[in-house]
């Protein structure tokens, strides 16, 4: 199938982690992803990465999603082509939770300007099907585990979970104001992992602020040793729990999510909250126990003081996923550790 004939759709951040692992699912589920990003957090060479598994020049173009004149040329074009866009996967965000303590303004500026105008484009083109990338922050510190959707949302243990939690509100106001808006609310859990072919995976830049990259960095001896947050938390080893799901299972659950949308009635509006998550728990111990089990690599680690911001137990109740999106995890979590490590030794070659 040509470029040309697939339906085309906006993957904002396209070149970060999420944004570039889900423009392959898309793919291969018969979309062209159309990849924007500002790189201000990413590499163009994940965008060769997926050009490259794709087989395919799939277009990119670098924009910061706050540059509102950028995007009205960019939806204006693309219709001119005979290739309007039929939906937009949002995911350009600055997501670290510690430098959002340092640095709220830029988050707020980024996360939640950056998508107020990005709807406005949209809706004067006439883009309805919005997916966005959501987070388990929107949560705060849960009153119960699992998390069902249903949850209330506590206050935001940090400038980038409050930033989430406005976002979501700003996207439930557009579609009410907007006929035939059908917005897919993704609250996910902890993404990790890479593509089974090593050609694409987490890429941060500098010093990683997830545990995973920072974990394989140190068993590849880029960094001398892991730094656990805490180890005095109420949970069973002391340390904060996590539900960490595959970042293929994530990109699958976003292609899942996009076809929900663009079967909702054309003359209604419709939002969504889904968590995404494998609906189990580990530890931060348990993970680095698991990966030294599953890689034979040492990870030299030390426990150091809380960190502020940091929840201390989550984890998701899919289930509304499962059922509506037809969508649940395929990967356990020394698979998903297994194909990052993988990732992590091709970097180092």
């Amino acid at each position: 199938m040509s470029e040309g004939s697939r339906p085309h759709v906006l993957v904002t951040g396209g070149a970060g982690y999420i944004g570039s692992h889900t423009a392959v699912a898309l793919h291969e589920a018969g979309f062209c992803p159309v990849l924007l990003d500002n790189l201000d957090n990413a590499s163009i060479e994940a965008v060769s990465g997926v050009r490259e598994i794709c087989q395919e020049d799939l277009p990119f173009h670098q924009i910061d999603v706050r540059d509102g004149a950028s995007l009205d040329k960019l939806f204006s074009d693309l219709y001119a082509q005979g290739t309007p866009l039929q939906g937009i996967l949002h995911f350009a965000a600055h997501k670290a939770v510690g430098e959002s303590v340092a640095q709220p303004a830029r988050y707020a500026s980024n996360n939640v300007g950056g998508l107020a105008v990005l709807l406005e484009t949209a809706a004067k083109h006439g883009v309805n099907n919005v997916v966005f990338s959501s987070s388990c922050t929107v949560y705060g510190e849960p009153s119960q585990v699992p998390v069902s959707e249903s949850a209330p949302f506590q206050t935001a243990e940090s400038p980038y979970g409050w930033t989430k939690q406005a976002c979501e509100r700003v996207l439930t106001d557009h579609a009410q104001s907007l006929a035939g808006a059908h917005v897919a609310l993704l609250r996910y859990f902890n993404p990790i992992g890479a593509h089974p072919s090593a050609i694409i995976g987490e890429l941060p830049l500098g010093v990683p602020n997830n545990l995973i990259p920072y974990l394989t960095q140190t068993a590849s001896g880029i960094r001398q040793k892991l730094t656990v947050f805490g180890n005095d938390y109420p949970t069973p080893d002391g340390t904060c729990v996590r539900d960490y799901l595959h970042v293929m299972d994530l990109a699958e659950a976003h292609v899942a999510a996009l076809k929900w949308c663009k079967t909702q009635a054309s003359n209604s509006s419709v939002v969504r909250a889904f968590n995404l998550g494998t609906g189990q728990g580990a530890s931060v111990l348990e993970v680095i126990q698991t990966f030294e089990r599953v890689t034979g690599q040492q990870v030299a680690h030390e426990i150091g003081g809380r960190r502020a911001g940091d929840v201390v137990a989550i984890w998701a109740d899919p289930s509304r996923a499962q059922k509506e999106l037809a969508w649940s995890t395929q990967r356990d979590l020394a698979t998903s550790l297994q194909d990052a490590w993988r990732w992590q030794e091709k970097l180092g070659r």
